[in-house]
């Protein structure tokens, strides 16, 4: 289930990307132009505007939608995994010894 709200997670953002790139700027950098078809300039503008804040939403929900997920799969932090280097007494820990076969040999 995560794996594919994850998909529509990234599908919504690229999508959204490419109406922010196609909406008229103010320079009219990278805009739509004139008008052209059947639709005036303004009509196309509030379509895309309109169809960028309806991707934005689902953006919301469905990043909404990944953090339940993500919650629901375990209890415990991403800060449980990290290995303290110093121990309940306040010491330092040692550091872990790798075995021999682990260590790099020096090539000469």
């Amino acid at each position: 289930m995560a794996t594919v709200l994850l998909v529509i997670h990234l599908i919504i953002a690229f999508v959204m990307i490419v109406l922010v790139l196609l909406q008229r700027s103010e320079g009219g950098a990278l805009g739509i132009g004139g008008g052209g078809g059947g639709m005036s300039s303004r009509a196309i503008g509030n379509a895309l505007t309109r169809t960028t804040a309806i991707l934005a939403a689902a953006f919301f929900f469905t990043s909404i939608g990944l953090t339940v997920l993500g919650t629901m799969d375990s209890n415990k932090s991403i800060l449980d995994g990290v290995v303290d280097p110093v121990d309940s007494q306040g010491i330092l820990a040692p550091a872990p010894v790798l075995p021999e076969s682990d260590l790099p040999v020096p090539s000469n």
